[in-house]
């Protein structure tokens, strides 16, 4: 159980720039900030810490639920709203329309 300095953080995660769905983006993601720096180890060179609770991530259907689990668990939380999905709206004919502002690259 974390310690009373440790914050959880809500949110939604964005869409991956290498998807076009939107898979895995309706969900709300409960994770912790990081509780101590991370430092070099001196053997293998690897970045690290000593605090696990970095490697946890869970998720949740809804927000309310995300919510509930962190007041259930006594976790200090701060929620991010997602911003606003605009879809820009494409068509494919638009690439051979007539008097096109863009340059042909090809």
């Amino acid at each position: 159980m974390p310690g009373p300095a440790q914050t959880a953080r809500i949110y939604m995660p964005p869409r991956n720039a290498m998807q076009s769905g939107r898979g895995r983006t309706q969900e709300w993601v409960l994770e912790f900030e990081p509780g101590e720096k991370q430092r070099l180890d001196p053997l293998m060179g690897w970045s690290g810490s000593g605090d696990t609770r970095g490697q946890v991530r869970l998720r949740f259907p809804t927000r309310e639920e995300a919510i509930a689990y962190a007041e259930a668990n006594g976790l200090r939380y701060e929620v991010e709203e997602p911003k606003p999905v605009r879809i820009k709206a494409k068509v494919y004919a638009d690439n051979f329309r007539f008097g096109r502002t863009d340059n042909w690259t090809h």
